[in-house]
């Protein structure tokens, strides 16, 4: 039987990222986000939970989320799961399910994020993402209109 192991999740840094690098020199950035879900209870409350999300991102990733990333800011994730296993001080063993980053997104405009400050301006969304393209041509006329017969 076949698995699969995907997780996409949107939410916002619960604390500034932490970077770090291997003796092979990988870099290394480990932060978490909250990601909030409202609801009504049975009894017609408005509710709200929270969920903690530890992730780990690698390389160039790793680099930029530490780059343009800061506290409360929100962020879109897509990555895998992984269980981390170790024991603890009295001898218990723990567990704990962790994001492997594989891919990320900003979310909110770069104006909104540059002037809360947490782009130092080097970060530029392409003009693909930002601007349709504008059509300066005419389609080309289909000269085989005529020729169908039918």
């Amino acid at each position: 039987m076949s698995s699969f192991n995907r997780v996409i999740l949107m939410g916002n840094l619960t604390r500034d990222p932490e970077m770090r690098q291997t003796q092979n020199g990988t870099s290394i950035c480990r932060f978490s986000i909250a990601v909030n879900r409202s609801f009504s209870s049975q009894d017609g409350s408005q509710r709200d939970e929270t969920c903690f999300v530890d992730i780990d991102s690698f390389g160039r990733t790793a680099e930029n989320i530490a780059k343009y990333f800061t506290k409360g800011k929100p962020i879109l994730v897509e990555g895998r799961l992984r269980q981390d296993s170790w024991e603890d001080k009295q001898g218990q063993k723990r567990t704990k399910l962790v994001v492997v980053l594989e891919r990320f997104e900003f979310i909110g405009s770069s104006r909104d994020n540059a002037a809360s400050g947490g782009f130092d301006g080097d970060y530029a969304p392409s003009p693909a993402r930002t601007q349709r393209p504008q059509r300066t041509q005419q389609p080309p006329q289909d000269d085989l209109e005529d020729d169908v017969p039918f």
